[in-house]
């Protein structure tokens, strides 16, 4: 996807980019393959590849939800800044918070806010387990895209998500995947609302935007370690 296909497909979902708003994606795009040059960020190595697959993969989120109702987003796992930095260029007024466990993404991402002079962005190098305990029900939203498993990041997510907020994960296409996490989520406070499934353009690989509003708080015992997490799934008891 280059540049001009990517503003022709954003249009299809009525988002008009601004010439500072389409600026800075330049900056962002070139920064990141040429940091990944020597610093391992991203598989994808071109211009058409970051437009598609990081840039408006991104901003689909905006299928699930209406950002310029929200003010406060935590990205889980944000790797190089997606898809919470994309969110916070085109949507200024959101106090963004982008969390990684891994010290060398978080450089970059210092690096490159510096270079696109944008305020109101918090990092944290470290794991979410630990964040939640400042940011418990905290957020309006909080989003993950594709980090991991969905059943693991709805109890590492939900916690973090104050009530009536939503928690937004990013998928690929494992329908299955997305039916195990109900017990997790139900577990957590959280229902699913909407499942919105589509194609990406060009290459039309499957997506899935899973859409799960926060009803209840979630018991003080979760999130759990990581290790724990991924060792026992939270499942219902059965009778």
């Amino acid at each position: 996807m280059n540049k001009e296909q990517f503003i022709i497909e954003l249009k299809k979902l009525n988002i008009e980019l601004t010439e500072d708003q389409l600026k800075k994606l330049e900056i962002y795009c070139n920064y990141l393959l040429e940091y990944n040059e020597h610093t391992n960020l991203t598989a994808i190595k071109d211009k058409e590849g970051v437009y598609l697959k990081h840039f408006y993969d991104s901003i689909t989120f905006i299928k699930a939800l209406d950002l310029k109702e929200y003010k406060t987003l935590l990205d889980i796992g944000t790797g190089a800044g997606f898809p919470g930095l994309v969110l916070k260029i085109l949507y200024p007024h959101l106090e963004v918070t982008l969390l990684d466990s891994n010290n060398k993404k978080i450089k970059f991402l210092e690096s490159l806010i510096t270079k696109l002079n944008i305020t109101g962005i918090t990092l944290y190098n470290g794991r979410a387990e630990d964040y939640c305990k400042q940011k418990r029900e905290y957020f309006d939203i909080v989003t993950g895209r594709a980090v991991s498993n969905m059943n693991i990041l709805s109890e590492i997510s939900l916690p973090f998500v104050k009530l009536t907020g939503y928690f937004i994960a990013m998928k690929g296409q494992n329908k299955e995947e997305i039916e195990d996490s109900k017990d997790a989520i139900q577990i957590l406070g959280g229902k699913i609302e909407n499942i919105i499934n589509f194609l990406l353009p060009i290459e039309e690989s499957e997506r899935n935007i899973i859409k799960t509003k926060k009803i209840s708080n979630t018991p003080n015992e979760y999130p759990r370690r990581y290790e724990k997490i991924v060792k026992n799934p939270l499942k219902k008891k059965r009778k």
